[in-house]
């Protein structure tokens, strides 16, 4: 961390304009907060935030965003990875018209079987769901202009979504390709374990892109295609009963047709539900549904 601070501070000295250092603790155990209470002695510009346990990389993240007073927020992880020499890079691609710059990691220096596998086909799936093309979710080495980066609602670990969250948020994301080193220190927490995570946090950004305000679109649709079969397979076994004289006992059409019905009827039933929590959450906080960029008179 130490390290990560100073080679930062060189890098907005060569820059020379106004910025602030915001360090994370993430309740960390091996005397990283004392080592970064000593460090600002020498680096005035930096601020450290303590958390009161260990929450995660989201958490951390949304904690360091929150505490930035700056106009634009680049944010990185302490282990060196990626290199801080590419900030100004990165602030000067946020040029006009841009709000969220996203690193790409094109020569990425990781293990081929257990990183980078992965990462290309969570990205991929990412993208094609979300519909934001950027090929390295997984880099955290990123610059947003502050109005977007404190806009996103991040909880769980949708930190590897961020691209996608803020161009659901109306920002227009573009990449650069950054520089990448190899692991000097830590050992990393991904691999291929967390694929199964990856899907259902996109499943949970998916929803919340598309659906979160008309939640009745998506489970209305499953109810009424689910009772719309069971109950054509209902009227095709009531004419076989009545008319050909056919036995249904014992028949697992039967149980399936009924399933289907009862099916359909719990999933529109919460899709109404979901309706009301929603009007519910808007009209009590007076949340908006909408985010306006700007406004000419």
């Amino acid at each position: 961390m130490e390290r990560l601070v100073l080679e930062v501070g060189k890098v907005l000295d060569q820059m020379g304009r106004p910025a602030e250092i915001i360090a994370v603790d993430d309740g960390s155990s091996d005397q990283s907060f004392a080592r970064l209470a000593a460090l600002k002695a020498r680096e005035p510009r930096l601020r450290v935030v303590r958390l009161a346990r260990n929450y995660g990389q989201t958490a951390a993240l949304a904690a360091g965003i929150q505490h930035a007073w700056g106009d634009v927020i680049v944010t990185l992880d302490a282990d060196l990875q990626n290199d801080p020499a590419d900030i100004p890079r990165l602030l000067d691609a946020l040029g006009e018209g841009v709000d969220v710059v996203n690193g790409w990691r094109k020569d990425r220096q990781d293990k081929w079987l257990t990183r980078r596998l992965p990462s290309q086909i969570a990205n991929r799936l990412i993208g094609a769901i979300t519909g934001t093309n950027v090929h390295d979710y997984g880099c955290t080495l990123r610059a947003m202009r502050a109005p977007f980066a404190k806009g996103l609602q991040l909880y769980g670990e949708l930190h590897r979504f961020i691209p996608a969250l803020a161009a659901d948020l109306g920002a227009n994301v573009v990449e650069l390709p950054v520089t990448h080193h190899p692991r000097t220190t830590g050992t990393s927490k991904y691999g291929l374990g967390r694929t199964l995570r990856v899907v259902l946090d996109l499943l949970t950004v998916k929803f919340l892109s598309g659906f979160v305000t008309r939640p009745i679109q998506l489970f209305g649709f499953v109810g009424l295609l689910c009772g719309s079969i069971g109950l054509l397979m209902t009227a095709e076994l009531g004419f076989e009963r009545i008319f050909l004289g056919v036995r249904l006992a014992g028949r697992p059409l039967v149980l399936l047709a009924i399933l289907l019905v009862v099916v359909g009827v719990q999933f529109v039933s919460i899709g109404l539900l979901g309706e009301l929590m929603v009007r519910t959450y808007h009209e009590s906080q007076g949340k908006p549904i909408y985010r306006i960029r700007d406004v000419l008179n």
